[in-house]
């Protein structure tokens, strides 16, 4: 399903806390105007944090992309780039905060850009993170009524 969105993932490091795409500008993705179209930009993005937090916070937890605003910036007349990336401060926050409150919204900030200094297109991605646990018991309140 992702290689629809055209891009191409060119480095995920070891840890997962850092995930590099790259989505070149192709016949696939070009709009009327010659530039690219919103929606690869956007589907291009829109697993990868979830799919990071998954790995990195394992088992225990459930994660879901729950809201993204986007904003166009700059016509994308060339291939795009994307960094992913969590810090170790984070993980421990987003840990610390579902522990202290069983599940969180959690904004994070992203932009698409030339690689270089254009910004093409800035994100706000929200996810959703419980415990597996709580996540159980409150959706076996909800089918219980």
């Amino acid at each position: 399903m992702y290689r629809r969105s055209c891009g191409k993932l060119y480095f995920v490091s070891e840890d997962l806390h850092l995930v590099k795409i790259r989505i070149p500008l192709t016949y696939r993705n070009k709009n009327y105007v010659g530039s690219m179209f919103g929606g690869s930009l956007f589907s291009a993005t829109d697993p990868i944090y979830m799919i990071q937090l998954m790995q990195i916070l394992g088992k225990d937890y459930v994660v879901w992309d729950k809201a993204t605003q986007i904003r166009f910036r700059k016509p994308a007349y060339s291939n795009a780039f994307v960094d992913f990336e969590f810090s170790i401060d984070e993980i421990n926050e987003i840990k610390r905060q579902v522990q202290e409150n069983k599940e969180i919204d959690f904004v994070k900030k992203l932009n698409i850009t030339d690689g270089k200094e254009t910004v093409f297109t800035e994100l706000e991605k929200t996810l959703y993170i419980s415990s597996k646990e709580h996540y159980r018991q409150k959706r076996a309140k909800v089918s219980s009524k």
